[in-house]
């Protein structure tokens, strides 16, 4: 194994680590259902739904983040964005193309 893991293995990684977080938070939540005495077949699906799903979409989408700027894909925006990308008037052929010709 290398010493510095590209960012898809660290990525999975990451998602791996959430996914136990999200079955320990289900846990803990159920518990306190349980010990409140408010746990019924109702509460109880719908905690585990409502628990797991939102803690991975919150996670998960910090965690695209941290994945889309150790990849890369952010720098190149960043150099497209510092680079002379000026809309300027579209050439004469252009417009009876339908599109612009750059």
């Amino acid at each position: 194994m290398s010493a510095d893991p590209t960012p898809a293995v660290q990525f999975r990684r990451m998602l791996k680590w959430i996914a136990v977080v999200a079955v320990v938070m289900v846990g803990a939540s159920l518990a306190f259902l349980h010990r409140s005495g408010g746990l019924t077949i109702a509460s109880a699906l719908a905690t585990v739904a409502g628990v797991f799903l939102s803690v991975m979409l919150g996670s998960g989408l910090l965690s695209l983040a941290y994945f889309s700027a150790k990849s890369g894909h952010d720098q190149d925006v960043s150099d497209w964005k510092r680079e002379d990308h000026e809309p300027g008037p579209p050439s004469p052929g252009a417009l009876d193309r339908g599109g612009d010709s750059d």
